[in-house]
């Protein structure tokens, strides 16, 4: 039996029950027999595609990686069935009382952070995400960026406002073609938004690890959880619900997608990842918070925001952030560094192409 992020009675009582959010912090691997994996599949786990008979939590020990679906269990070698769905929202009608919820799931959920024996770090961009992982953790801050980027000069702010020390990471083009590769081999992507997701992630960590810290605690899954994204409000053609509330659930509804990827970043370096804000209460909770504390054309994560204002300035609180390969420069320079090996832009995806070439070196 080899199971990841849960004791295996925890998970043996949520298969029985049905409970789809047990109080973990997301869970996968083998019990009893069978894999298994949480809802929203915080925990990587990938099988051999055809065979289902060869499991691993790296995608790039196998052959032919796939990943195991998210909610699912089954038995090696077979099919694999669903038993587990984000819950539908109930939303609290007292605002109050939803907020206040909100508030101890996340002071919850940094307690266990907290306790766990491991020096954390935060990966810190200076937006209301990471600013309050880092305030409620109590942890020290890197952030990661090319000299004249946005989220270096985001977090320096954010820091002096808070009080806090930061620690920075300035990036050069060097670093990228270093870290291209090994980024690329640790997520099993080489599709060039993918790639500029994770390079910051792991060159953030790859500090972190070598001051000596265990564990990387971010700020994801708040944008997909709270509404913080600009298509839940306008709700144009990339999402296909037609209220607020379920664009929020398609977006959450992604984030099995997208968590392997800043998992497996973040590991490579040698680190343990960290999501506080991904945690089974804070999940619980964000599904509550009435429809008027998610977002609207005015504010986006109207209800997180509130949260943090008893932790954070104002001007934290309220403020908006950039993607973390844009607000970075790695997107930008990844793309020069493309160019100057030949790959131009009126090739099709020119990006992904000089990513598979380093690969090949």
């Amino acid at each position: 039996m080899t199971l990841r992020g849960a004791d295996p009675e925890t998970v043996r009582d949520a298969l029985e029950t049905g409970d789809p959010l047990p109080g973990t912090a997301g869970f996968a691997g083998e019990l009893d027999g069978r894999l298994v994996r949480d809802v929203l599949g915080r925990v990587p786990l990938f099988v051999e595609r055809g065979t289902r008979e060869r499991w691993a939590f790296e995608p790039h020990v196998l052959e032919d990686p796939v990943r195991f679906p998210a909610g699912s269990v089954g038995e090696l070698g077979s099919e694999s069935r669903r038993v587990w769905s984000v819950p539908e929202p109930t939303p609290e009608p007292d605002r109050e009382a939803a907020l206040e919820a909100l508030d101890r799931a996340i002071r919850r959920a940094s307690d266990r952070v907290r306790r766990a024996d491991r020096d954390v770090a935060v990966a810190f961009s200076g937006g209301v995400d990471s600013a309050l992982v880092a305030e409620t953790l109590d942890a020290p801050s890197y952030v990661v960026g090319f000299p004249d980027s946005h989220d270096l000069e985001a977090a320096r702010t954010a820091a002096d406002a808070m009080g806090r020390e930061l620690r920075t990471v300035e990036l050069e083009p060097a670093d990228l073609e270093r870290a291209v590769p090994e980024v690329a081999r640790a997520i099993g992507r080489t599709n060039a938004m993918d790639v500029q997701i994770a390079l910051p992630l792991y060159l953030v960590a790859e500090r972190v690890a070598a001051e000596g810290y265990d564990a990387l605690a971010v700020g994801q899954g708040a944008d997909e959880l709270f509404g913080g994204y600009e298509k839940v409000v306008r709700l144009d053609h990339r999402v296909a619900a037609d209220t607020v509330r379920g664009a929020v659930r398609e977006q959450i509804g992604s984030l099995p997608e997208q968590l392997p990827r800043d998992v497996r970043a973040i590991e490579a370096a040698g680190l343990e990842p960290v999501a506080p804000l991904l945690y089974d209460a804070v999940i619980d909770a964000a599904l509550r918070l009435p429809d008027e504390l998610l977002a609207d054309a005015d504010v986006r994560k109207r209800g997180f925001r509130r949260v943090a204002a008893r932790y954070l300035p104002a001007e934290i609180a309220t403020r908006d952030k950039k993607a973390v390969q844009y607000g970075s420069l790695v997107a930008r320079e990844l793309d020069r560094l493309a160019r100057q090996a030949g790959y131009k832009r009126r090739m099709d995806d020119h990006v992904t192409k000089y990513v598979e070439s380093l690969l090949e070196e």
